[in-house]
């Protein structure tokens, strides 16, 4: 599984609007960047209190691209 697929997954199952959801992936020189757009009502729901759950989900990712050598992830939540 690519790892903007997973990030995808995972963000659409902690929203209710899953159709307003838009990942996007860029390759860089510093490793790769995902960047997460969600509506204004459901970031809360993504980042979670204090950021554990956009925690939980870096640590995936970046998990999931360790063990395909893709290097290093940051992933950007926002709205759009």
């Amino acid at each position: 599984m690519k790892l903007e697929e997973l990030t995808e997954y995972l963000v659409k199952n902690l929203v209710q609007d899953k159709e307003a959801v838009l990942v996007e992936r860029e390759d860089g020189d510093n490793g790769i960047t995902i960047t997460v757009l969600v509506s204004k009502e459901e970031i809360g729901a993504v980042i979670g209190r204090n950021g554990k759950i956009a925690n939980a989900i870096r640590t995936i990712v970046q998990a999931a691209a360790y063990t395909t050598k893709a290097g290093f992830v940051k992933i950007n939540i926002d709205t759009k």
